[in-house]
């Protein structure tokens, strides 16, 4: 059945054996080729592969069976911004937000393809070297290389560098400049050379060469003075300043932590704001007061910190591992604030984002909990007895709403394990006829489901006493009597041997792991019982007359472990 297929794939899913999921996902296609949940399933298991084109060709499928589901244009916008296209991305996900205009998923991926769209609308005339700008490592090569560590005591510069960093595409107003020549070789580790250095150079003799010496011979030789020491590594006061406050930033997010454990949230809080102000180029200071945040329960705090966490984590490339945990916090910060089924569809995607950018169990793990969540959330909202007395009338498919109604209606349960039955689903009959039983242990149909699944997968025993059960509440009951003749005469062709020995070699492997018979094989005193009715029949009479060891005979006998001759 497509929905079997579909819930195996949701678990491969889960698990990250995205091309499993893609298989079981196909199946259920071709089982419901209209079903457009199949088709944004299947496109999200692409795209965490990164297989956009089919990720995109499965969301347009979805879309088109379903042009009114939101999150249809949440999978169309992730392949278009996987495939570059981020114009038709931003284009999807817009169009999903007007049709649900607080889907949280919707927001961040707009916001993703947005970003993408402005990095990607800067000149592609950079200049080659402008990657090498980058970085606090760049300041640190500059003052240790004595070619250019005069250079940043020199405020035009230094306003020079900054705004190569701040805009890379400025290096090529500035390559005329000497001094940014050699900034580049440093960089580059390439020796570049330098004309001023090469004019110094020339008022020394080349080597084998002598200076003209002075007409006067008894003239002492000249001293020599000492080599000037170099001058003290200094730094302008913008370096000075920026990295001041950076060491600041990091005693205060010290502090936070120490506040952290000692269950201060107030003054964790204050130490990780300070931490922010005096430093916005590290997004950790934002997912740590998150975190606080949201064991205060203060929820939207937490998703708004998370966010400007992602955003700005993005616009610095920050570590993905950084970004993911801002994202593992929000989603669940939003599992939190969910009221009804729909409201952990967000924290669900949310978490999904979290796991592309990196795969930690623990989001994983939160992941799973919140599917498992919006299911029990979503049995809760059907019940409604009015709806399920109204639907049980509609036939077999309306019989799997009811079950999730959780409805008291035995009749649904006894109804739909006949149709389960039929299909030859019969574990799952076997679970709908217990329910059943459950709800009305007195209703006699129950027990006639219960025992035809077990007669068909063969346990002959186990149904034998589901119809013995039924009896004691319905004596007169046909059904209940002929399924006792069926399984005893099953019983009696095993003892007889009138079957074959493959037919006894399944049953007895079946019987094994029966936890119940293992149970009777591993008593001792039944071990020694069987010895006794092998060897001494006298022992095996006494044995017989225990109406407890008699039923555990029975037992081995029925489930074909034992054969009376």
């Amino acid at each position: 059945m497509a929905d079997e297929a579909k819930a195996k794939g949701n678990a491969a899913f889960s698990a990250g054996r995205f091309e499993e999921a893609i298989r079981y996902f196909s199946e259920a296609i071709d089982l419901a080729p209209t079903n457009h949940v199949l088709y944004s399933n299947r496109s999200a298991a692409y795209a965490s592969l990164n297989r956009y084109a089919e990720a995109l060709a499965d969301g347009r499928k979805t879309v088109e069976i379903k042009p009114d589901w939101s999150k249809g244009y949440s999978r169309l916008g992730a392949a278009h911004l996987g495939l570059g296209n981020h114009e038709e991305a931003i284009a999807a996900y817009q169009k999903g937000l007007d049709l649900d205009p607080n889907n949280e998923a919707l927001k961040s991926g707009l916001a993703d393809a947005r970003a993408a769209a402005t990095r990607s609308r800067k000149p592609s005339a950079a200049s080659p070297f402008a990657n090498i700008f980058q970085g606090p490592e760049v300041w640190a090569k500059l003052t240790a290389d004595p070619s250019t560590r005069a250079y940043l005591q020199q405020p035009d510069f230094v306003k020079m560098l900054q705004e190569v960093q701040k805009n890379p595409n400025n290096l090529n107003l500035y390559l005329q400049d000497q001094r940014m020549m050699q900034v580049l070789g440093v960089l580059l580790n390439v020796k570049m050379r330098d004309s001023t250095r090469d004019e110094m150079e020339s008022d020394f003799p080349e080597p084998g060469k002598k200076r003209p010496q002075a007409e006067t011979t008894n003239q002492a030789p000249p001293k020599t003075e000492p080599e000037p020491e170099p001058e003290p590594m200094e730094f302008t006061d913008e370096v000075k300043e920026a990295k001041q406050r950076k060491a600041e930033a990091q005693k205060e997010k010290e502090a936070g932590n120490t506040a952290y454990k000692k269950k201060d949230f107030e003054g964790a809080i204050n130490h990780y704001t300070r931490a922010i102000e005096l430093d916005d180029e590290d997004i950790s200071f934002l997912t740590n007061r998150a975190a606080v945040y949201l064991e205060m329960g203060k929820y939207e705090d937490c998703i708004a910190d998370c966010d400007k966490a992602v955003e700005r984590g993005r616009e610095l490339h920050s570590d993905f591992k950084m970004i993911a945990r801002a994202l593992t916090r929000k989603g669940s910060a939003l599992v939190k604030l969910a009221k009804c089924s729909k409201d952990y569809e967000p924290a669900i995607e949310t978490f999904q984002k979290a796991l592309t950018e990196h795969r930690n169990p623990d989001t994983l793990k939160k992941l799973n909990d919140a599917e498992r969540a919006k299911k029990e959330a979503e049995q809760q909202e059907y019940y409604d007895p009015k709806i399920a007395d109204e639907e049980r009338e509609k036939g077999m498919f309306c019989y799997t709403f009811l079950y999730h109604c959780h409805c008291i209606f035995f009749l649904t349960y006894s109804n739909r394990a006949a149709c389960y039955t039929k299909l030859g689903a019969l574990p799952e009959g076997l679970k709908d006829a217990e329910k059943c039983i459950e709800l009305d242990p007195s209703f006699s149909k129950g027990y006639t489901r219960k025992g035809a699944v077990q007669f068909f997968m063969k346990e002959y025993d186990k149904a034998l006493e589901t119809y013995q059960e039924g009896l004691k509440h319905d004596p007169k009951n046909h059904e209940l009597i002929d399924g006792v003749r069926r399984c005893v005469e099953q019983i009696n062709r095993t003892n007889r041997g009138d079957i074959s020995p493959e037919e006894l070699k399944e049953r007895q492997a079946k019987a094994m792991q029966d936890p119940e018979i293992q149970n009777i094989l591993s008593d001792p005193i039944m071990r020694q019982v069987l010895v006794d009715l092998q060897e001494n029949p006298r022992a095996s009479q006494e044995h017989l007359k225990n109406p407890q060891v008699m039923n555990k005979i029975q037992k081995l006998i029925s489930a074909g472990i034992v054969q009376m001759r």
